[in-house]
């Protein structure tokens, strides 16, 4: 444990996190996605749901100002307007964390997978809701704080 960095960032994820450089792509996905057989390297965060693991990583990972969705989830098939549970979750934590409610972009189902195989990781939850799955893209640490 460490002070005043959360227990969901275990030490595999602090080091990719710290290895990404901007514009890497990390996934972080519910317990029903393909991970292994998508992400070229998977972390099991399998106690925590999809939006802890975001919280978490939001606090200590900057996104990508310079790409615009720097945040990504999965489009419902066949209702690509749908909002799950999950996805209304991820809004409000990136609302939260970063002053920007129109952060959040969406892709299709097939688009999605297709971003997350060229993705840096994925991060595996335990989390059972449907379409608990974002893609983050970093940003740059700033030197300064402006």
């Amino acid at each position: 444990m460490l002070i005043g960095i959360s227990p969901l960032l275990t030490p595999d994820l602090l080091h990719t996190l710290a290895s990404m450089g901007h514009g890497d792509e990390i996934v972080i996905v519910d317990a029903n996605f393909p991970a292994a057989s998508v992400g070229r390297r998977v972390i099991d965060v399998a106690g925590a749901s999809a939006t802890a693991v975001l919280d978490a990583v939001l606090t200590i990972l900057p996104l990508d100002t310079m790409v615009s969705p720097a945040a990504v989830t999965m489009e419902v098939v066949g209702d690509p307007r749908a909002t799950p549970p999950a996805v209304a979750d991820f809004g409000a934590t990136l609302a939260a964390r970063t002053g920007d409610a129109r952060a959040l972009g969406h892709l299709e189902r097939q688009q999605f997978y297709e971003r997350a195989r060229h993705a840096f990781a994925v991060v595996r939850t335990g989390d059972t809701r449907r379409y608990a799955n974002i893609l983050l893209v970093k940003g740059v640490v700033r030197a300064d704080p402006t």
